[in-house]
């Protein structure tokens, strides 16, 4: 299992605000798809010549 990087309880909070249930492996998964996103603009940064991550970059 990978670092998380998503708040846990504040993903289920907002699962069950939606009227849902959370499975086991949902905290996990967000957490992947939030990597993803953070080495793209990681990436957008780079080739845009900074080493400050925008809001833009996302």
């Amino acid at each position: 299992m990978a670092e998380v990087l998503v708040v846990g309880s504040k993903v289920k909070e907002a699962i069950k605000k939606g009227g849902c249930n959370t499975a086991g492996d949902a905290v996990e998964a967000l957490s992947e798809v939030v990597a993803w996103h953070i080495k793209k603009a990681c990436e957008r940064a780079k080739a845009n010549g900074r080493k400050t991550v925008r809001a833009v970059d996302f």
